[in-house]
């Protein structure tokens, strides 16, 4: 059975590194990083995990929205694992919003992104998608791609007052939207 991995915690450098691509990711190696990563995931109540954060400096990252602890109101996905992936168009439109970040535990940072945006990756068989993600899943897809190229969510936060702990989060921003009825995009 698949194991969770330890997170990469905020200051170890292979956080900051750019990954390499993946030449091969038929390779028995990079199939069961990708099954670990889910399981990761899943286990870290976490929306989406990039292989440099389980200390795999390889450009792979799996989006996995669902409803959990962190993310109660996050849309439902199949895990999808994402290989070598690029961003190849966007919208005008940036939207902030509040993201939170399994190697940076505790924290959340309202953080600018597009709003919709296309893109192009290899799925672990190998075959090439594009896809137009929007909204929520478009956040994930960002942030978990910031990952590949070294950046954290803490440095597109664009003030200090745009930080709060794990738990004023919890209590002020989510219990407002249960309140509120309204929709939730953060990651």
């Amino acid at each position: 059975m698949t194991q969770s991995l330890e997170i990469a915690q905020l200051g170890n450098p292979i956080l900051r590194q750019q990954a390499q691509l993946i030449d091969n990711i038929q390779a028995v190696r990079f199939q069961q990083l990708i099954d670990a990563l889910i399981v990761t995931a899943i286990s870290k109540n976490g929306v989406g995990i990039a292989a440099p954060q389980v200390s795999a400096s390889y450009r792979l990252f799996i989006v996995a929205s669902r409803p959990n602890p962190r993310y109660p109101n996050a849309p439902e996905m199949e895990p999808t694992a994402m290989i070598n992936p690029r961003i190849i168009a966007h919208s005008d439109e940036i939207v902030k919003d509040w993201e939170g970040c399994l190697s940076v535990p505790g924290m959340r940072g309202l953080v600018p992104r597009y709003q919709k945006i296309e893109v192009e990756y290899s799925n672990r068989d190998g075959k090439l998608r594009s896809q137009e993600l929007t909204d929520f899943v478009a956040r994930i897809f960002q942030h978990e791609y910031d990952h590949l190229e070294g950046i954290m969510f803490l440095d597109r936060v664009e003030c200090s007052q745009n930080l709060i702990k794990e738990q004023e989060y919890q209590e002020r921003i989510v219990q407002k939207y249960d309140a509120s009825g309204g929709r939730s995009h953060c990651v």
